[in-house]
Parts: structure tokens; sequence; C-alpha cells
């Protein structure tokens, strides 16, 4: 006990003396002190005492799925800072394979009285995936905003970039580059934000009959996963491609290469994100933008809002991407335009 309450003390910022007096409900502590030692408990990992457990610190859950694409860590990095700006203690869990699920990060953050939780590709990105889980949060009437494009009727605000736009402002540059044979390295059949880009590429490029005769390729959002997607593309014909981010997009230049072809000589490649780094890759590369700081603040925002009693929208917010023309992008090259 005489340990535990030194570290609480210590996360917190307070003597031991007043940590005592808030695990036993004692007056005489503010409530900003108060809600400070709820959270280091939490924090910390202790559970707290019986009477206390029906309320809430001031811990906030962020959920993401996976830490390998730089957007995620960034992303991480805006709402972290706004949270704490806020006064709250982000609490980050990053799914991996083979690690915890999704549902399970769910109930211990439920188990830690959270205030809220931001996630950022989840489940509920995934059409098909199972969605049961988000029920708890329902019940439990706990704020919630999901970033990034999902299922309907799920119950919350989502914070988006607008996909539709994202694939217009690729598709136009590498048409004004001459590219007519233009592939797609998409996510997963039920991924929701690549089935938008899909519909709007079909729309942009008057694409017509059945879709297993479109230049699509699926991937896992893997870079492995992306070079054999991005090789089938490049056997296929197309001189250009459109991926659904920047690990795909270097994924499909690695395949460029060992197929014995340059970027962007013999093939254009676009990214999405304009994550970390991409200034620095081999060639720069050129991208879609998603604007991560403001979605972040905006998420933030739209969360602390429920925290402080005001009711939820379902409505989506979209932000406007933007294209950062790099290295990796071209003009057709000579003989592709003299086939077509």
């Amino acid at each position: 006990m005489t340990k535990r309450l030194a570290e609480v003390a210590k996360k917190a910022g307070v003597s031991e003396a007043t940590v005592s007096r808030v695990l036993n409900g004692r007056s005489g502590v503010s409530e900003a002190t108060r809600a400070s030692v709820l959270t280091a408990l939490d924090v910390l990992g202790y559970e707290r005492p019986t009477k206390l457990r029906g309320e809430r610190g001031r811990l906030v859950g962020l959920v993401l799925p996976e830490l390998q694409n730089p957007i995620f860590p960034a992303l991480a990095e805006v709402v972290t800072a706004s949270l704490a700006q806020r006064g709250f203690t982000p609490a980050l869990c990053a799914r991996t394979i083979g690690g915890v699920p999704e549902r399970d990060y769910i109930e211990m953050l439920l188990d830690h009285q959270v205030s809220g939780v931001v996630f950022a590709g989840g489940s509920y990105a995934l059409a098909d995936a199972e969605h049961g889980h988000y029920r708890q949060l329902l019940d439990r009437r706990m704020p919630v905003v999901m970033v990034n494009g999902g299922v309907d009727n799920l119950g919350f605000p989502h914070i988006s970039t607008d996909d539709a736009v994202a694939v217009e402002q690729a598709y136009g540059h590498l048409r004004s580059l001459g590219h007519e044979q233009i592939g797609m390295v998409m996510g997963p059949e039920d991924h929701v934000p690549s089935r938008r880009k899909l519909a709007a590429v079909k729309r942009v490029a008057g694409w017509s009959g059945p879709a297993s005769q479109w230049p699509v390729e699926r991937t896992n959002f893997s870079m492995e996963s992306a070079r054999l997607a991005a090789t089938r593309l490049i056997q296929r014909g197309v001189t250009a491609m459109i991926c659904a981010s920047d690990v795909l997009a270097l994924g499909s230049i690695r395949a460029a290469r060992r197929l014995g072809l340059e970027v962007p000589r013999d093939v254009s490649v676009v990214g999405y994100d304009d994550s970390a780094l991409m200034t620095c890759t081999d060639p720069p590369l050129t991208t879609v933008r998603q604007p991560i700081e403001l979605m972040g603040q905006a998420a933030v925002d739209v969360l602390v809002n429920q925290i402080e009693g005001a009711a939820a929208t379902t409505d989506e917010l979209l932000f406007e991407p933007e294209l950062v023309v790099r290295g990796s992008t071209a003009p057709v090259p000579h003989r592709a335009a003299a086939a077509s």
C-alpha cells in the first residue's frame, strides 16, 4: 500500500496524504487534484476503490491499428498533445498482429473508467468485420470519435479525409502527365476508405464492365503485399499507380525496380498520407497529404465537447486533402504513349 501511494503521488504531483484522502473519499481536496489522482491511479494500472469505480477519470483511450505506418504515430502525436492541453491523459492502445484485439482494448479502457475513446482505422473501417463490441461503448454512453471513414449506423462521429477528392487530385495529376493506363493499389475489398476511392476513380475514369476487369489490386496494407499487387498491375500494362497509403506506394516502387524498371521514368507512383520521411525516399514520393494536424485537433474537440455534455453528432466531418508533387511521377513513357 505504501509503495502504491508513493507511485500515485509522484505520478499526480501531490503528497501521499492527498492520495490517501482521495482514495478514502475524504473532503479537503479540490476537484482538479482529485481528478489528477484518479487519472494517475488508472495510468499506473491500479484498481480504484470500489466506491470510486463508477466515476470516470480524465483518461482518454487512443486505439490505433498499428504503428508501422508513420501516419498513425503522427496522428497519435497530435491527439496526445491536444488532450494534454485540455487536461486529459492519453492511454495509447496499438494493435499488432497476434496482439491484443480491439474488443479487449475496449473492455480494458472501460475497466479503467476512461472519459472517452478516439479510434483510428479500427474494425469499423471494414464492412465485413465484427462490430458488436462497439455496442458496449454505446450502452455506457461513452464519448467516442472515429478517425477516417467507416461503416454507417454505428452512432459515432467521424473525422475523415475526403477520399473522393484525394483520388480526383491524384488521377487528374497523372492524366495531365499523359498517363491513360492508371492502376489502383488498394486495401481489402471491404475496406470502406478504399471503396470510396474506387467509387471516385470509377466515376472520373469512366470505368465500366465487370469490376474484375478494372486495373485494381487488393492488399493488406503491408509493403510486401503491395509489391505483389503492383507487380501484377505492371504486368497488366499500367504506366502509373495510385496507392491507398504511402507504405503501399513504397512497396509499389520496390515492385517496379525488381522488374528492372525505374520510377518515374517507366512507372509513376502516387501515395496517400504524406507521412514522415516521404521527402527522403528515392525518389521523393508524390502523395496526397492528409491534414493530420487539423484532423487530430478536430477529433479531440469533438470528443471533449461530448465529455463536457454536448450531444454527440453522427455526422462525418470531411477534410480537404492536398496533392504534393515530388519525384515519383513523370510524363508517360514514350513507348506507352506511342502504343496508345
